[in-house]
This record gives C-alpha cells, sequence and structure tokens, in this order.
C-alpha cells in the first residue's frame, strides 16, 4: 500500500510517497514554506493560510500523479503559533507564526508574555501545563489578541497543519495532544480551562482533543480518494520515524532544535513536557539556537551579494568546506540571537584579524552548539538515557558539528539518516492499517 506524507515545516513544506510494504520514502519533494507578509510591524511574522494550502495542493498533485494509488494521506505540521477558525473551519486571521515576537512587546508596557508568565506562575500552573510558555506559544498570543481586542468571542484556536487538513476534508477536525503543547494538564489530559481563564482566553470554542492516531475525514486529490490522519506535530513525527527509544537522549537539529528524552509517564522537572505518541510523554528542551541563528550569520555575510544581485551558489557547502580546513579557533560566537533558554542577545567576540574568518565563524558556532546541547543534557537525569540519537538534516550537511557532538558526549552517537519525520508519517500510516 502506498500512502502520501506531507510536512508542514517553518522552512519547507514537504511531501513524500509512503510504501508502507517495505517502509520506504520514495522521492521526497518540497517546496519554500510561504514568505511572511509584507509591512508588518518588526517582530510580527504572519503567513497568508491560503498561500500555505496552494503549496500543499501543488505537492500533493504532483505525488498523485507520481504514486501509484495511493490511499492515505498521513500530516504533520509545526507546533506553535496559531490561526483562529470561525465555526465553519474559515480563517479569521493569516497564521501567527511560532516564530513572532509581538507577545514580548517593549520596555515601556508589560508584555502580554509576561503578563501570562507572571498569572500563572502565581497560579502554580506551570507544572502540570508542561512548563510550555515561548513568545509564540498559541495561548500567548491569543492573551495578546484579547489585550489588543482581536479576539473574537467563539474563535477556534488551530495550528496551520489543522487548518490544511480540515481545508483538505472540508470540516473542523478533532486536535491531536502532539500539537497541543502549553494547552493541557498533563495530570489529567484535559484542556487546562483555569489557565486559560487566568489570562483572560476562557472565550475561545477549543477543538475536541485526541490522543490516538485516527482518520480525521476524507479528500479527493485528482479524482481519488485518501483517507487523512492528522495533522500531528513535526518533533515528535520526526522522533518516532527516528525510532527514539525512552534509553535515549535525542538531539533534533534543524531550523530549531531540542534535546528531548522520551518518558513512560508525566514527571515534572526543569524541561518541557508534552504529549508523544503511544501514551508516552516527551520531555524536552527547546527553543535552542541552530539553523535560524546560523542563517543570521549567513544572511550577514552574503548581504552585499545580494544587494548587488551577484550569483550565490552552494553557500553551505562552501561554509563547510570552509569549516573542514579549521582545526581549532579562539574566536567565540554565542548563537542566542532569538528569545530562548540561553537567552535572546547573542554576540561575537574575542575577534582579531588573525581569527576572523567563514571557517572560523561557524567552526565556532558549531562548537557552541555543541557546548549547549551537553549543558542542556544535564537537566535529564543521566540514569535514564545511555545513548544519544542525532537527527535533524543540520548535522547531515555539517560533518564538523557530529564530530564536536562526539567529542562533547561520552554515550554512543546514532546518527538517523534523512527524512525522519516522512519516516513517522510512514509509521502512523502503517499502524493505521494493521488496527
Amino acid at each position: 500500500m502506498i500512502a502520501i506524507g506531507i510536512d508542514i515545516g517553518s522552512t519547507s513544506i514537504k511531501g513524500a510517497a509512503l510504501d508502507l510494504a517495505t517502509s520506504t520514502v520514495l522521492a521526497p519533494i518540497s517546496r519554500p514554506f510561504p514568505a511572511p507578509e509584507l509591512g508588518l510591524p518588526n517582530g510580527w511574522i504572519e503567513i497568508d493560510p491560503w498561500k500555505v494550502c496552494s503549496v500543499v495542493d501543488e505537492l500533493l498533485s504532483k505525488l498523485m500523479e507520481q504514486s501509484p494509488k495511493p490511499e492515505l494521506l498521513c500530516v504533520s505540521g509545526q507546533m506553535g503559533g496559531l490561526i483562529l477558525l470561525d465555526q465553519h473551519s474559515k480563517p479569521l486571521t493569516n497564521y501567527i507564526s511560532w516564530r513572532d515576537q509581538r507577545t514580548i512587546g517593549s520596555a515601556a508596557s508589560e508584555s502580554a508574555f509576561s503578563m501570562v508568565s507572571q498569572r500563572w506562575a502565581s497560579s502554580g500552573f506551570f507544572p502540570e501545563l508542561g512548563r510550555e510558555l515561548q513568545a509564540g506559544s498559541t495561548t500567548v498570543l491569543s492573551a495578546w489578541l484579547r489585550e489588543n481586542k482581536l479576539l473574537p468571542k467563539g474563535a477556534t484556536p488551530r495550528t496551520i497543519g489543522d487548518f490544511v487538513v480540515s481545508r483538505l476534508v472540508g470540516h473542523a477536525t478533532p486536535m491531536h495532544a502532539t500539537h497541543a503543547i502549553g494547552m493541557i494538564d498533563l495530570n489529567s489530559d484535559q484542556w487546562h480551562y483555569a489557565a486559560f481563564e487566568a489570562i483572560g482566553i476562557e472565550t475561545l470554542q477549543l477543538p475536541e482533543l485526541v490522543f490516538t492516531e485516527c482518520c480525521v475525514g476524507q479528500t479527493y486529490v485528482c479524482g481519488a480518494e485518501l483517507q487523512v490522519y492528522g495533522s500531528y506535530g513535526d518533533q515528535q513525527c520526526a522522533l518516532r520515524g527516528a525510532g527514539l527509544q525512552r534509553d535515549e537522549l535525542s538531539l533534533n537539529i534543524s531550523t530549531g532544535s531540542q534535546v528531548s528524552r522520551r518518558a513512560a509517564t508525566f514527571q515534572p522537572g526543569n524541561y518541557q513536557s508534552r504529549k508523544y505518541f503511544f501514551g508516552d510523554t516527551l520531555n524536552t528542551v527547546t527553543h535552542l539556537p541552530a539553523g535560524r541563528s546560523l542563517q543570521s550569520l549567513v544572511d550577514l555575510l552574503t548581504e552585499v551579494a545580494k544587494a548587488q544581485a551577484l550569483p550565490l551558489d552552494n553557500v553551505w557547502q562552501t561554509i563547510n568546506q570552509k569549516v573542514e580546513a579549521v582545526t581549532d579557533t579562539d574566536l567565540q560566537v554565542d548563537l542566542a540571537f532569538f528569545q530562548g533558554p540561553c537567552g535572546n542577545r547573542g554576540h561575537i567576540e574575542n575577534v582579531s584579524t588573525e581569527n576572523l574568518s567563514v571557517g572560523t565563524l561557524f567552526h565556532s558556532a558549531y562548537r557552541a552548539m555543541a557546548e549547549t546541547y551537553a549543558k542542556i543534557a544535564t537537566r535529564f537525569t543521566p540514569q535514564d538515557w545511555n545513548r544519544i540519537v542525532v537527527s535533524g538534516g543540520l548535522v547531515q550537511s555539517a560533518p564538523r558539528l557530529k564530530r564536536l557532538l562526539q567529542e562533547r558526549f561520552s554515550a554512543p552517537l546514532r546518527q538517523c539518516g534523512e527524512e525522519e519525520t516522512m519516516l513517522g508519517l510512514l509509521d502512523i500510516a502503517k499502524n493505521s492499517v494493521t488496527h
């Protein structure tokens, strides 16, 4: 049997045919995730949801042409952010990305982020919510919309993946628990209504919450009917595809990066907790500097060439070739360019005319990433894991980063192949057929 997988990521939207008999990802294709709308205030990141649907439609059409009679469609998507839908699943807003920073506000007034943080801290809600709170969290963005009188009563907050799925099947769909980060009371596996009321967003109409992978409807593509499954959290899908076991520590390194451990039961700690598959909990530390911060360095290095319309080919390949020529450097890079556990004010220091080059800059950046992961790993009880699983596209293209990780961790390191998220969707499709 053939299924189709679609992953609505932050950088790109990927699709592939999934051969369930051979557990093979066939001919994956991708398109860039639509660019943010222009003319928005600094730090705001909104995307036209219909542009996302258009890209998904294009990928589906191409995959249907290339694949022999697919029967299932499985979808994963980026977590956090929100798009508000009305009772007919029509969008009331653009998709506000999880990367959006508007809730941080300015020093002149209390930010929505600070308000939510203070109220949940005083109410003691943080542990049972999994300590999930980011500037682009669904709850924080909803609170910002309410403060600015932009939150319609009865609106339903959804992820961009959920919206795409509801549009494909033509009706509202449940939300899988892997998408409901920072919204569930993890002690009871219910929406945390008291937490919503504490920050004034109790008028939201929340979708049905589900914990199993089930068909949510049918869609027709190129005249063929597909049973639709999803949307599921892309982080959890990637770790499922990587075959993460409970005695392993995951380093998932891509646009963003996370250090995670799968646990049989919910146990609060110095990390975030969110729902995984199979009834398990995923303990994780997210928003660690990775590809997004590295891209800021690339943008700086290529700004003049782009302004002069000069050709730029194989930029990352050239960078990693330069890195391979460097053995070590005293140049220091802190990649905390965005809000996260490492702060939000990165820097480059100890610069001299002898040590500043593309190779030393990115060697130092990769070294900083490896050191960050090693430091964050100490938040997880060492007795609970004895192997490292490395996944994500960044490690595939940066061999120096992998070597630096091996130097920082004494535990055996297992590197996954490509397309972990698609392999996770493939496993979901296989389970749906056999159960």
